[in-house]
């Protein structure tokens, strides 16, 4: 009998056999594949490429990649030195080096520099306090492990945070994916959603496709409907009419990146949706882990915004090319929902409201 999507584990690492273990998320739903990532370029193309996607998870794969690298790096030492100990000033210029290249892979998402500069912190700290490079190592294999941990135990309290802002039988809407896929268990938006599948709150979720990846049809769509959740998927043009008709009651979307202002990036559409939420009254939650809260970028406008490839809309979904050879292609992965749309931001140390240049002062505590 075959495994459910939501028994694998998103991102794991292989102790045994070494290296990163992910779901390659580009052939789901079709296809199920884990595949093994040890060198630098295949966790930035896995990362790029968006084999493994979500920003939690990308933190996560991160964490794993720079301690995968940092081990074929003092083993590379060792050996060219003959055996001796490893040489801490050696050792990190290259780790330096490659926790950079990690760190280029995506420019939007937070979590992909935060776990990576939080790797390099401890690793500096450890060498001040007199550790060798071995025991650099399993501090860590230990801190890597710890962010893992961490994402599951944040999305939780996210969920019940989340949970506390509807009732039984509610309609919600969600926007990309910011589900299991996306992080190590339950989700970010999806989170009070699944803890509410637990506890019979027999919730009717509304999935947008979600352009350009179509990962609201392809993943969010799909693990729903996998843990038995009633959705439904519609079309990002949809949003609207499902908010008139009143059949949503909350919409729940996740964030790459949230400005100390509050405004937020997310996956290209998110913004309208909420601008529709707010012409029909339904209450707009963004989910966002205190590592996505990023205070050193002031306002949306400072955020960099990723731009993906034009075939992603032109013909990546097609049997045939869907558009006319030539025409320009804008394609951006995500836009900024300005803060005055949004009711409330869900962390997992409480719900942040306006005016948010305190509110998320308070909540990354």
């Amino acid at each position: 009998m075959s495994k459910n999507i939501m028994e694998y584990e998103t991102v794991e690492l292989d102790e045994q056999e070494g290296g990163i273990l992910i779901i390659d998320q580009t052939g789901l739903p079709g296809k199920t594949e884990i595949i093994r990532l040890r060198t630098a370029k295949e966790i930035w193309e896995a990362i790029y490429l968006l084999k493994v996607r979500g920003a939690p998870a990308i933190g996560v794969t991160a964490a794993f990649g720079i301690y995968v690298l940092a081990r074929e790096i003092a083993g590379a030492e060792k050996e060219s030195s003959g055996g001796k100990s490893v040489v801490f000033e050696n050792f990190y210029k290259r780790f330096k080096e490659q926790k950079d290249y990690l760190d280029s892979a995506r420019p939007t998402a937070v979590n992909l520099s935060w776990a990576l500069n939080r790797m390099d912190t401890v690793c500096k700290k450890a060498h001040e306090d007199g550790k060798s490079v071995e025991e650099i190592l399993e501090i860590l294999h230990r801190e890597a492990k710890t962010i893992k941990e961490e994402d599951i135990l944040v999305c939780k309290a996210i969920g019940e945070y989340g949970l506390s802002l509807v009732k039984p039988g509610d309609g919600i809407l969600t926007h990309c994916n910011a589900g299991q896929l996306a992080t190590c268990k339950y989700g970010t938006a999806t989170a009070p959603i699944y803890l509410g599948q637990e506890r019979g709150y027999h919730f009717r979720v509304f999935a947008d496709e979600t352009r350009p990846l179509l990962q609201g049809a392809r993943l969010t769509a799909y693990e729903l409907h996998s843990a038995g959740v009633d959705v439904t998927l519609i079309c990002d043009n949809m949003s609207a009419m499902v908010m008139k008709n009143g059949w949503v009651n909350a919409v729940f979307v996740g964030c790459d990146r949230v400005a100390a202002n509050g405004d937020v990036a997310n996956k290209i559409g998110t913004s309208v949706v909420a601008a529709v939420a707010k012409r029909y009254g339904v209450p707009f939650y963004v989910c966002a882990p205190t590592s996505t809260i990023d205070l050193a970028t002031p306002t949306g406008d400072k955020i960099k915004i990723e731009q993906r490839p034009a075939e992603e809309v032109t013909e990546m979904w097609y049997k045939e090319r869907m558009a006319p050879e030539g025409v320009k292609v804008f394609n951006p992965a995500f836009d900024v929902t300005d803060n005055e749309l949004i009711t409330a931001i869900v962390t997992e140390n409480g719900i942040a409201r306006a005016p948010f240049g305190e509110s998320l002062k308070e909540m990354c505590g």
